[in-house]
């Protein structure tokens, strides 16, 4: 029961998801489970294992923060040609919303992490049980415990009672249906980590561990489900820009196919790990358009090309498409 739902970007502005237009994915449908009786274990290498009710979750102290979430297969119908079903499809398998919860650390450092505990095995109570090995630096960062989204509680599709927040790192990590966090002393090579969620290289070589999600954008309208209906004149045009490592401060974007670039005026609120609006306004003159955006994240890193992309991993690649997308908009 393999389903998957996609954000209408082309119809939002601003930069929080609202919950029922979020993303979703599930492995093997959607897991109902009863708050009351849910439990949330915590052993492997500790002092004292703990086992956690819903009630003794948010007795922690608990924080709020805005988080991109997104598939790593993003963008991964690009990779072979191109698609025209917009960017609904081509990139709406992201969301970006506020989270409630209690940071990971307290709940590692409750149980008391043993030396020799390197990795921290995350398991969902999904018919899949889902899993992911999450290497200890990154949950003792700022992985959160969540239990909400947007204030009200989370979604069933999204994880209800509770899930994990890995906050830049892609989306199959942020495991939903929280049931249990075992600490051990190294990857456990799950599915998700060996057979999916890895690239077969051209030499044959798998790409894998490949947590973070680099620096990508959108523009989200004009595109092909918000094609522009007026005729010459000013024109607003519309996009997201994100990075699993940090803020997005600039972002370039083009009307004419890569010829000459604007920068875009960034506008909203701006976190580190979060979706960041950008807007170009211009005088449209009727002929025919190429646009393309071009993200800058915090750290220098500049959005390459799909064509860059592929020249180093070849064309089985699936995973982690960060390329400049270009939306075609004929004169008429």
């Amino acid at each position: 029961v393999s389903s998957i739902n996609f954000t209408p970007l082309h119809d939002l502005d601003g930069t929080i998801t609202p919950n029922g237009l979020c993303f979703e994915r599930h492995h093997s449908g959607v897991a109902r489970v009863d708050p009351a009786q849910h439990r949330l274990m915590i052993h492997g290498f500790f002092d004292k294992p703990l086992v956690l009710t819903m009630e003794d979750l948010k007795r922690f102290p608990r924080q709020n923060h805005v988080y991109f979430l997104e598939c790593a297969a993003n963008s991964g119908m690009e990779w072979r040609g191109s698609q025209l079903n917009g960017c609904q499809f081509t990139h709406g398998m992201i969301h970006n919303v506020m989270y409630t919860g209690v940071p990971l650390r307290l709940g590692l450092e409750e149980a008391g992490i043993k030396p020799e505990g390197k990795w921290l095995l995350a398991e969902g109570a999904d018919a899949a049980a889902m899993t992911r090995s999450i290497p200890m630096e990154k949950a003792l960062d700022d992985c959160l415990v969540a239990f909400k989204m947007n204030g009200e509680a989370l979604r069933p599709e999204q994880g209800y009672p509770v899930r994990l927040v890995v906050p830049g790192w892609e989306g199959n990590m942020w495991v939903k249906w929280l049931r249990r966090l075992e600490v051990g002393d190294q990857p456990w090579h799950h599915r998700e980590e060996t057979s999916k969620y890895t690239d077969l290289l051209a030499d044959g070589v798998a790409r894998r561990f490949t947590w973070e999600m680099d620096a990508k954008s959108v523009i989200t309208s004009p595109s092909p489900q918000a094609p522009i209906t007026h005729g010459p004149g000013p024109t607003v045009l519309t996009g997201l820009a994100w990075s699993g490592r940090g803020t997005i401060p600039r972002v370039d974007v083009t009307i004419d196919g890569g010829i000459t670039w604007h920068e875009a005026r960034m506008d909203g609120p701006s976190t580190p790990k979060a979706l960041h609006r950008f807007y170009y306004d211009f005088e449209w003159d009727g002929k025919p358009l190429l646009l393309q955006s071009r993200a800058h994240d915090s750290t220098g890193y500049v959005q390459p090309t799909k064509n860059a992309l592929r020249a180093i991993r070849g064309e089985n690649s699936i995973y982690h498409n960060n390329g400049i997308q270009t939306w075609a908009v004929d004169a008429d």
